[in-house]
């Protein structure tokens, strides 16, 4: 049975069984709907074979009777070198962008792809909702690239790059180009774009009769590549993942901290909880002396204090 479309807030989760076993780390969500169909998946002692079924955290889900739990969710950066691939199983047994993190016990896959013959910047993750969207055109995640062409593209051709050129799956665009410099023979492009296709930058490059040399990404929408050795990985921060996030669309953007009051609220005689006023009232001009200050001995003006209100006589 589908969920409401309102759900209470306060409902537990429900989870998909197919995402369930793939965030419990038994393979993609295909593979996962395999082992249901074949019977192999149990839910508090009783076989499911429906990919759809709605399951939660609190109940035992076992695969041939053995108990499995999602993963906790993580954020891996690599600087991807030559010579590595973005998949999790090659029959070659190449070297992967995976091997560059075992040391985390969680399986993660890559976020989009580098060719075996780039480098750069890789995200590593098993958050599949964040990763759908960074990758997805539809969302216009930017990827900026550093690569270096033979030769030197006159003016018309970066143009043309931004305009669009055709491939056999479609037309292929940047939303921007642009020249850093020259090395020798060849020329520095700084390369920006918002979707992508399978060897995109090379494909089209090749097209305007300018051959990829070396190509880099450096930069991931917020996510920047920075200093991070060649081969390396680091855990991403806590605002890094926000950051990522809230450009998905997953996460409400921050109010400003300026704008929030972070003095403890007041309670009232009847006890409730009062938000504090965001500036104290400006006192009453009765109350304000506006006699002129005197000077004290060494000619600094002082103000003049309050003088006591005067008593009445006593009859």
């Amino acid at each position: 049975m589908m969920p409401p479309e309102k759900p209470d807030a306060a409902a537990p989760l429900a989870w998909r069984l197919n995402r369930y076993l793939a965030r419990a780390g038994l393979g993609s969500r295909r593979a996962c709907d395999e082992l249901i169909l074949k019977g192999k998946v149990t839910v508090d002692g009783v076989k499911v074979t429906e990919p759809g079924t709605r399951v939660l955290e609190s109940q035992t889900v076992a695969v041939e009777g053995r108990r499995v739990q999602p993963q906790k969710q993580v954020y891996w950066l690599v600087h991807k070198p030559k010579g590595y691939l973005c998949t999790n199983y090659d029959p070659a047994g190449r070297p992967r962008a995976l091997d560059l993190v075992p040391h985390v016990p969680e399986r993660m896959f890559t976020v989009g792809r580098l060719d075996e013959e780039s480098e750069g910047l890789l995200l590593l993750t098993n958050d599949g909702g964040l990763a759908q969207r960074l990758t997805h055109p539809r969302f216009g995640i930017e990827k900026t690239y550093l690569v270096q062409v033979a030769g030197r593209p006159a003016p018309e051709v970066l143009s043309k790059l931004t305009r669009g050129i055709y491939l056999a799956e479609g037309v292929a665009r940047a939303k921007r180009v642009k020249l850093l410099g020259e090395r020798g023979q060849s020329s520095l492009l700084e390369v920006v774009l918002a979707e992508g296709k399978n060897r995109e930058i090379r494909r089209v490059m090749a097209k305007v009769g300018h051959k990829v040399l070396h190509l880099k990404r450096v930069a991931l929408g917020p996510l920047e590549l920075a200093r991070l050795k060649k081969g390396k990985c680091r855990p991403l921060m806590w605002h890094e993942i926000a950051a990522l996030r809230r450009i998905a669309g997953l996460e409400a953007a921050a109010a400003p901290a300026a704008a929030i009051d972070k003095r403890p609220a007041k309670a009232d005689r009847s006890g409730k909880r009062q938000s504090r006023p965001p500036r104290r009232p400006p006192r009453p001009a009765a109350a304000i002396d506006k006699r002129p200050a005197r000077a004290d001995r060494s000619g600094k003006r002082q103000s003049r204090p309050l003088r006591p209100a005067k008593k009445e006589r006593s009859e």
